[in-house]
């Protein structure tokens, strides 16, 4: 996944968050649904997910990208050199710094990585928990997000006939209102296009504002299909994304914040003593 990482990034203009570099590198290396699917291990990230992210903190180890406190990725000069001279650099320039790193490459000891670990740890547990629930109870919480989030009059329906359509919410934003349909999907795995046109066809004479919710990912597929021209979009919001949102409005998440006290010696003071 080195190459396809890169050339992503350099497609993507030489920066770009996470997702967007993902869906391109997917795109990059010609993956399929059905490829873009598999989980790994017991999940909930999916493979090329936990591949990718290896990607990108090996390209960082050996100089070719970057990322800033923002989560940002971005090329570096020696990242635009690897990209001009091709594939095979990528490769030279790997098989260089495991010749003369000291650890094994298969163990990260950069800040970022560890960080990105502790992130997805929480994440992996909360995704399970959820995962867990009743598809009833998760759609409730659902329910309660929207409110926490600043819709109104948001009904759950879950009801054969409603078309895959869960729930339906009005969104206010500043003088203007408008009705959204979601549907919650927990699932394990990737969320596939077929699965966005259908949503959008249950909307079809009812509304043209939708949100899609799930506790997997959406592969590239998906996300095109949401923005499709000439096709009402859809909203996507992915198992990272919700984790972020229950955090955010402390919806089975607690965050506790840490002190931690710095001591500095300043012995000049000891001159006057």
């Amino acid at each position: 996944m080195l190459w396809p990482t890169l050339r992503a990034v350099a497609a993507l203009g030489g920066s770009g968050r996470i997702s967007e570099i993902d869906e391109a590198a997917m795109a990059e290396g010609g993956f399929t649904e059905e490829q873009q699917s598999v989980i790994h291990g017991a999940g909930p990230r999916t493979e090329l997910e936990y591949r990718m992210a290896w990607a990108r903190t090996h390209l960082k180890l050996i100089g070719a990208l970057e990322n800033s406190s923002r989560g940002v990725w971005s090329l570096t000069e020696r990242g635009r050199e690897v990209v001009e001279a091709g594939e095979a650099a990528v490769v030279a320039s790997y098989s260089d710094y495991l010749r003369t790193r000291q650890k094994p490459a298969v163990q990260p000891d950069t800040d970022d990585q560890l960080a990105l670990e502790e992130a997805r740890d929480w994440k992996e547990e909360l995704l399970q928990a959820l995962l867990d629930l009743e598809p009833d109870r998760f759609e409730r919480l659902c329910r309660r997000l929207l409110r926490e989030a600043g819709f109104t009059s948001v009904t759950v329906t879950g009801q054969s006939g409603d078309g895959g359509i869960d729930g339906l919410g009005v969104y206010r934003l500043s003088l203007v209102s408008f009705p959204v349909f979601f549907q919650c999907k927990r699932y394990r795995g990737s969320v596939r296009a077929g699965a966005v046109r259908d949503f959008r066809g249950a909307m079809a004479g009812r509304g043209d504002k939708g949100l899609l919710i799930t506790t997997g990912t959406f592969t590239a597929e998906a996300k095109r299909e949401a923005n499709r021209d000439g096709a009402p979009p859809i909203d996507l919001i992915d198992g990272e994304q919700l984790c972020d949102l229950l955090k955010e409005y402390g919806l089975g998440v607690v965050t506790r914040q840490r002190q931690v006290e710095e001591v500095e010696v300043d012995a000049s003071i000891f001159e006057d003593v």
